[in-house]
């Protein structure tokens, strides 16, 4: 009997590579050969190469600026050249099905999926559909939802709302582990602090400038970015990271209060875990303004309190903080209405029927 394969990609950002960290094990586990397509030097090419079983191929792609830009000359060509790899990649693995979670490096392979005809699925995390899914979309069997709102900015023919995908191994996490790995103790509550898988230097520095106001009251574990760890600050109580792959798990089970920027995956994977969180969107100025849509939907679902970058200062930081901890049993009774297994379930099975 001839194996089932599934190709995924994805890339850019830790979250346009998650939600196929979730569902990779799942497949593996029902015998599914598994393939992915990613850009050279991406952030998903570390994540998926920890990975046993899966092949990773690297393609060319284009960044895709919305402003301007003299490497906007050339991308057109790096996304031409990455479909014909994508396209040669797809006719050497057959894939029976492909799955997308965006970002640039998808297009090719989306385009190149058309090309082959081999069904492919896009999932779109944030409320409003980002440029490289607007680009794929198109050439797309199905596009899934993780906001409801999303829908209204979907093709219907092919759209369905299913929710955020929520990997397993998030609620497996154990406070002991965690507890260890920060040297914290079991009196005094947990503040996780996290600016998005590149980490935000604006939001580092007032935390820094802050711990005064913060430290008799918290212990803070802050995973500040790639090289962002200021050396100098020793505090008992105060624990940095670069980045947490592995133990993040562990690191949930201490936390109490989130503080974070407003990525779709990080905020669903607060909500599934029922982690009140203060979120503190990337500007327009800074993105397209994704994440202050995603936040603002949090907020009117009072799963969250928001804070605009703008407006943040050591002061304003600290009083946030202290709000957030005392509307946090209100956030956590919402949260617990929100079921986050039948989203993976879903996205499962409607892989299982285009796949026939």
């Amino acid at each position: 009997m001839k194996k089932k394969r599934i190709l995924f990609t994805g890339g850019g950002t830790a979250g346009h590579v998650i939600v196929n960290l979730a569902l990779i094990p799942a497949f593996q586990r029902e015998g599914w050969e598994v393939d992915y397509i990613g850009s050279k030097n991406g952030i998903e090419r570390k994540l998926i190469e920890q990975l046993d079983n899966v092949t990773y191929y690297p393609i060319s792609t284009g960044k895709l600026r919305r402003y301007i830009s003299k490497e906007n000359i050339k991308d057109p060509f790096k996304v031409v050249k990455g479909t014909m790899q994508a396209w040669r990649i797809i006719g050497k693995r057959k894939p029976s099905i492909i799955f997308s979670k965006g970002g640039f490096v998808s297009v090719p392979v989306i385009m190149a999926a058309k090309m082959r005809r081999v069904p492919a699925i896009i999932h779109e995390s944030d409320y409003t559909p980002g440029l490289a899914n607007k680009l794929a979309i198109p050439f797309a069997k199905k596009v899934l939802a993780t906001f409801p709102e999303t829908m209204q900015f979907l093709p219907e023919a092919k759209a369905e709302y299913v929710g955020a995908v929520i990997r397993d191994e998030l609620f497996q996490g154990h406070r002991d582990q965690g507890l260890m790995l920060c040297g914290f103790n079991r009196e005094k509550p947990v503040l996780l602090i996290m600016g998005g898988s590149g980490g935000s230097e604006k939001i580092n520095e007032t935390v820094r400038a802050s711990l005064n106001e913060l430290l008799p009251a918290f212990q803070i574990v802050h995973i500040c970015g790639n090289g962002k760890i200021d050396t100098t600050i020793n505090r008992e109580g105060y624990k940095q990271f670069e980045y947490v792959n592995e133990e993040l798990k562990d690191i949930f089970a201490v936390t109490d209060f989130v503080l974070s920027r407003a990525g779709s995956n990080a905020i669903f994977e607060f909500l599934a875990l029922q982690k009140p969180m203060l979120l503190i969107p990337l500007s327009k100025e800074a993105s397209r303004g994704d994440q202050i849509i995603n936040a603002k939907s949090f907020a009117e679902k009072r799963y969250a309190r928001v804070m605009e970058e703008e407006s943040l200062t050591e002061e304003s930081l600290v009083k946030e903080v202290f709000q957030l901890k005392d509307q946090a049993p209100i956030m956590t009774d919402t949260m617990k209405k929100y079921q986050s297994e039948k989203a993976k379930e879903r996205v499962i099975e409607i892989i299982k029927e285009t796949n026939k």
